[in-house]
């Protein structure tokens, strides 16, 4: 039954009221969760997610689960910064990149000067700059984020040049970075306190905490306020007294921050760096955001969309390797996944307007 709201004749009709996008989102996951389960049944003889051998005290398969959200975790905090980048209107294609030279010039700080007994052999400096507190190599990480997003984020609000040409040319800078920095050579043996910090499920716990973090900032602060206005209609927001090139910065730098967290957690997780880490991490992330409910045009999207969104990339790719399937498939599926989120995106927008 439609009620009338009593300003010019606006009506509220129950029938056009949409559900929240993150429940499609959860939808789609609960589906393609059941399709590799009977795709398991017909081809393996087993089950994707649930113990079918009585291997673990609960009815899941705990190995696989953790192996799933183990692989999105680090891809996952990237995904975070490119969610508030495309809320914000703009995209960025350099966390890959950044995550790249982060890894290099981190991991110099955080190595120890003897390994066996002997001197560290891919020691970048020398004995004074080994053997350091934790707390240095991370605040070097952080800061190469910093400059990193500052700089995007500069070029973008105040040369006014398109956010994929700006943040184009950072990419290509800081994996040239990455590869001068050592010439090219990995950089191994770090310190166990650095070591520690991507061992476990602890890359999962860290995404889970800068996912609530952020989850609140962007629902109940003035940053995500302004986030979603500028996103919506960057003229309006300048008029009503918004500083968007500030804003813009900021954000830019939040997400390269991100990028450089992740870095941090993945060359821990390996106990080296590699001036290729990262690569091709940018495209991933924005396939997360988008399949998570996060509109390309901006204003739209949330944090848990994107947390879900990752959860649909992890549950594909090991579903693929569960059916062992060649991972050059996975490379294709990929691919198809990242247009057929623009398309699905598309498709939405098209049916909130006609909803108006």
């Amino acid at each position: 039954m439609s009620q009338s709201h009593g300003i010019g004749g606006l009506v509220f009709d129950e029938k056009k009221k949409a559900r929240a996008p993150e429940w499609n989102v959860f939808f789609a996951l609960i589906l393609i969760v059941v399709v590799f389960e009977a795709l398991g049944a017909m081809l393996q003889g087993q089950s994707f997610l649930f113990d079918s051998a009585d291997r673990f005290d609960t009815i899941f398969n705990e190995q696989r689960l953790k192996i799933i959200i183990l692989q999105v975790a680090i891809i996952g905090i990237i995904a975070l910064g490119s969610t508030q980048v495309i809320i914000l209107g703009g995209i960025d294609l350099s966390p890959g990149s950044v995550v790249g030279v982060t890894a290099m010039i981190t991991m110099s700080f955080a190595q120890v000067a003897e390994v066996n007994g002997l001197a560290n052999p891919k020691a970048v400096f020398g004995p004074a700059w080994m053997d350091l507190p934790v707390i240095v190599p991370l605040l070097v990480g952080l800061v190469c984020g910093i400059v990193a997003g500052v700089i995007n984020g500069l070029l973008i609000a105040y040369t006014r040049i398109p956010p994929f040409i700006a943040t184009l040319g950072m990419m290509v800078t800081a994996r040239g970075a990455a590869k001068w920095w050592s010439k090219g050579q990995p950089i191994s043996f770090p310190t166990d306190s650095y070591a520690a910090i991507g061992q476990g499920m602890n890359p999962v716990i860290i995404f889970a905490v800068l996912a609530i973090l952020f989850h609140l900032i962007l629902k109940y602060t003035v940053y995500g306020k302004h986030t979603y206005a500028i996103g919506s209609n960057e003229l309006a927001s300048r008029m009503s007294g918004i500083q968007v090139s500030r804003h813009k910065v900021l954000v830019y730098t939040i997400a390269s921050v991100l990028a450089a967290i992740a870095a941090i957690v993945l060359s821990s997780k390996n106990l080296t760096a590699q001036a290729g880490m990262g690569m091709m991490y940018e495209l991933d992330a924005i396939a997360m955001t988008v399949i998570g409910g996060v509109s390309l045009s901006g204003g739209r999207g949330s944090i848990l969309g994107t947390v879900l969104g990752s959860l649909i990339f992890g549950v594909i790719i090991s579903g693929f390797t569960f059916l062992k399937l060649d991972a050059y498939y996975q490379e294709m599926v990929k691919g198809v996944i990242i247009v057929g989120a623009v398309v699905l995106d598309q498709y939405r927008q098209q049916r909130a307007a006609a909803r108006m």
